[in-house]
């Protein structure tokens, strides 16, 4: 049972370094595009998730059975799928003889043991999920399923049609226990991954230290060169189609094109483009020709010398007339295609490779030593690299300005909410000032419609009086008048009786009645020296103007 499951290991451990050299280039395109870098922590586990998956997949279909005539006939107990839940139980009955007891139903029970390895077969991946992609539990749930049918598929279909019928079974059990076992492992992975640092928090410690990292631009020149070597021979295959000939002039003019023509025109190359690098002065100016070239030659002279002799050896080869032989030669195992492949090149074409090798190395040795991570080409020259954000710096400076602006939007919200709230608050004190000031006014107008109220009544029966006044004043003067002229007449009769006979009226002892009469006459004659301007006597002017008053009061009054 246990090398039934070993096989599959072994094979993926030696399938495992070729697909990681095979995936190497675009891993690293990837995660440098998205994160920006590529820490340990991410290498790590982003190979770890790669060994782990090709190991399941091995589990799935290794060991492969021999493609025998009668192999449909071998396989027919596995050739229907299984669509009945729970036969699993009926495996283990059945695998225990019918016995209860912990070794036959548990501990020697094939049955269990094959339920368990399905159960671990996801266990991986919902840790994977949880740590690395981040995941939820219904997320995880879902890919297991998707995974595990996968499998189950690829089983029933005999590899996709590898083979004639299925060696293997399609048993429903084996989606449910699998599904399970990728939900205990994002489960599982709860503790484990509030232990350990976030991928993210690694990424930002590598970029912080390091913010335009060596390997971000190895990968860079390595697509650089190898879209150079692509497009060189394009270049040749098409003149050679063309003119029967291709110039030797041809892999230095794709090489000027693509080294300095094209940073001159976008400011970058297109391996950088890719990796979202560019070129910047260090004086911060536009690229110059000049620079470009020198950087150029700089480059081809210390870093692509291997590559350069590998691509004309490559070159050479293709040109000689015995390439089917060589080729059949190389395909052997062992030394001997290497050593054959080594006796095709001249002294001079390996001198060239070896030398490029030996330059390539002191570069690469020269560049890690320096503090900025300069090589040789970029500190000569003045032009060095510049990164362009990365995916999830974009998506983090994107919810960071939706986060901003929906702020600030509730800030303006709550802002004019506090205005309206301050307007209202205002107006509601001005609205109570105002009822204030209309009652005290409504008081004042109350208090001064009472007073002139009683000011015109009081007016009114001033007026009043003083007409009365009038009127007595004026029966007054009437009878005062009667009275002086009686007493004129009185005092003229006396008069003339004096004149008669003087000394009768002074014997006269006992009549008082002729002194008080000339008394009032005396008085009355003396009367105009008293009276105002018009003659008329001060009694009567005093009292026609107090009924004017009284009138000029009542009018005021009404």
């Amino acid at each position: 049972m246990a090398t039934a499951y070993l096989l599959p290991i072994k094979t993926a451990a030696a399938l495992f370094p070729l697909l990681a050299l095979v995936l190497l280039l675009p891993t690293a395109v990837l995660l440098y595009r998205r994160h920006g870098v590529m820490s340990r922590g991410r290498t790590l586990s982003v190979y770890g998730f790669l060994y782990y998956s090709l190991t399941a997949f091995c589990m799935t279909i290794v060991p492969l059975p021999k493609q025998t005539a009668d192999m449909c006939q071998r396989f027919a107990m596995v050739a229907h799928p299984q669509w009945m839940p729970g036969n699993t139980f009926r495996d283990i009955w059945k695998e225990a003889d019918h016995k209860i007891g912990l070794n036959a139903l548990v501990l020697q029970n094939p049955a269990v043991a094959g339920t368990l390895f399905n159960l671990l077969l996801l266990l991986p991946l919902g840790i994977f999920l949880r740590y690395h992609f981040v995941r939820s539990l219904r997320a995880t749930a879902l890919i297991g399923f998707t995974v595990s049918l996968f499998f189950e598929l690829t089983q029933w279909t005999g590899v996709w049609g590898l083979y004639n019928c299925p060696y293997r079974l399609f048993d429903v059990d084996d989606l449910i226990v699998n599904t399970a076992g990728a939900m205990a492992g994002w489960l599982l992975a709860g503790p484990v991954a509030r232990m350990l640092p976030t991928l993210e928090t690694l990424d930002g410690r590598a970029l912080a230290a390091r913010p335009v990292p060596f390997g971000r631009r190895l990968t860079a020149l390595v697509v650089d060169v190898a879209g150079y070597v692509l497009a060189s021979v394009f270049a040749m295959a098409v003149m050679t189609f063309q003119s029967g000939t291709a110039p030797t002039w041809t892999p230095i003019a794709v090489f000027v094109a693509w080294f300095v023509l094209l940073p001159l025109a976008t400011g970058t190359t297109p391996g950088k483009r890719l990796l979202l690098l560019k070129l910047v002065a260090d004086d911060g100016g536009p690229l110059l020709p000049w620079r470009l070239t020198l950087r150029a030659l700089l480059l081809g002279a210390l870093a692509m010398p291997f590559l350069s002799g590998l691509f004309l050896a490559v070159v050479i080869l293709l040109n000689e007339p015995y390439p089917s032989v060589l080729f059949t030669t190389v395909r052997d195992s062992g030394a001997q295609g290497a050593a054959a492949v080594l006796t095709a090149l001249s002294p001079g074409q390996l001198l060239a490779v070896l030398v490029g090798f030996t330059l390539t190395v002191t570069c690469v040795r020269k560049t890690l030593r320096h503090p900025d991570r300069l090589a040789p080409h970029d500190r000569i020259s003045g032009i060095r690299n510049a990164t362009l954000p990365h995916s999830r710096a974009i998506r983090a400076a994107r919810g960071a300005a939706q986060g901003t602006a929906q702020g600030g939007r509730g800030a303006a919200r709550d802002g004019a909410g506090r205005r309206g709230s301050g307007t209202r608050r205002r107006e509601g004190r001005t609205g109570r000032r105002r009822s204030h000031a209309g009652r005290h006014g409504g008081r004042a107008g109350c208090r001064r419609g009472r007073a002139g109220c009683h000011g015109a009544a009081g007016a009114a029966r001033d007026a009043a009086g003083a007409t009365r006044g009038t009127a007595g004043a004026t029966r007054a003067a009437r009878d005062t008048a009667r009275a002086t002229g009686a007493a004129r007449d009185a005092a003229g009769a006396d008069t003339q009786t004096a004149a008669q006979s003087p000394v009768q009226a002074a014997a006269w002892p006992g009549d008082r009645a002729a002194p008080v009469a000339v008394a009032v006459a005396q008085d009355a004659d003396d009367a105009p020296a008293d009276a105002d301007a018009s003659g008329r006597p001060l009694a009567t002017a005093a009292t026609t103007g107090s009924a004017a008053e009284a009138q000029g009061s009542a009018a005021d009054s009404r």
